[in-house]
């Protein structure tokens, strides 16, 4: 299948956000629209709002009826440039055997976010083709402090098409930033963490891991055969559990194609160690012989990288160790590049 790549977002481009995990009702619960509307009016972009996205259920989400309807409104309607995810949660993958996918392959363009919405970007490059984007929802673009690396980062990817080289980001944070905007901790960060040396070219694939394993042994999982592939878990998972889903992912039969493994960086309540990582790393056959890159800047923590599902990527992994995120930026043996995005 050929991969479609959607047209970049220009000054003036409507923006439709969307629900398809939970609802916009629950984080507004949080109400940080005075930071968010003006953070998309400064980038020229104007926001909209799926019909349906403030309904509410048990499950903090909403009928599988109502997000579908939004989301095929959102790719047939010509004012819309992009689409943004409110938030992650947990049932995206409900949605899938009820979605248009001659629709989305007609109608072309950007959908972003991260988290539970992994499910929904690989089954539309599975079943279409079309590249999505790993990154921030609407929601975190209310974060009002620290965000500056996070919007660097999917600016460049969404309005430009020239190679990004990724580089580790000098502070991060594990925070409940959307409960007090006042009380943020920021971390320095030690660099990324150089597994296994190599450098690759691939396909990329991936985000959260837990989410993309429910797409197994289902018509909506895309190949991993020549993939570059990037994971990250979030706070629910531990090193047993992740050590587990890896595993499981890593015996799909195109997993002896994969070319190359970039890990985003965990939260404190996974209680992920380097040590431990290297001993799962250690124990898949499947990743003999090919780079292995963790702690980048993908996942639940900040700042968060936008790449790209099913774009071009390059993971050079050195087997010299740079002591500091200053020097690993400085490093040209060890990059993250996204070729074409």
């Amino acid at each position: 299948m050929d991969v479609i790549f959607p047209r970049k977002l220009n000054e003036g481009d409507v923006i439709r956000v969307v629900a398809p995990a939970r609802s916009r009702a629950m984080v507004m619960e949080h109400d940080h629209t005075d930071i968010i509307g003006p953070r998309f009016a400064e980038l020229g972009l104007t926001l909209s709002y799926g019909n349906h996205v403030d309904e509410r259920d048990a499950f903090d989400s909403t009928s599988i009826a109502s997000r579908v309807a939004d989301l095929h409104e959102a790719f047939a309607d010509p004012s819309v440039a992009a689409i943004l995810t409110v938030i992650g949660g947990y049932n995206c993958n409900e949605l899938l055997p009820f979605l248009d996918w001659e629709l989305i392959r007609a109608n072309p363009k950007i959908l972003c976010g991260y988290s539970d919405i992994t499910a929904l970007q690989n089954a539309i490059l599975a079943r279409t083709g079309l590249v999505t984007y790993s990154g921030p929802h609407w929601s975190t673009f209310g974060m009002r402090d620290h965000f500056e690396q996070t919007l660097r980062w999917f600016t460049s990817v969404m309005f430009g098409t020239a190679p990004i080289a990724l580089a580790p980001a000098a502070h991060w944070s594990d925070d409940l930033w959307y409960l007090d905007q006042d009380k943020r901790e920021l971390i320095p960060n030690d660099g990324w963490w150089p597994i296994r040396p190599g450098t690759a070219e691939g396909r990329i694939i991936g985000g959260n891991l837990c989410t993309l394993n429910l797409l197994q042994g289902t018509p909506y999982m895309p190949s991993l055969d020549g993939v570059i592939l990037v994971v990250e878990d979030d706070l629910e998972s531990h090193p047993a559990t992740f050590a587990r889903d890896l595993t499981s992912l890593l015996q799909l039969p195109g997993a002896p194609g994969i070319r190359g493994l970039a890990i985003g960086r965990f939260q404190h309540a996974s209680h992920m160690t380097r040590p431990l990582l290297e001993q799962i790393i250690d124990a898949q056959p499947a990743l003999t012989g090919i780079p292995v890159l963790a702690n980048i800047d993908v996942g639940h923590t900040y700042p968060l990288a936008t790449f790209p599902i099913g774009g071009q990527g390059r993971l050079a992994v050195s087997d010299t160790e740079p002591a500091t995120a200053a020097e690993a930026e400085a490093e040209a043996e060890t990059s993250v590049t996204l070729l074409r995005h």
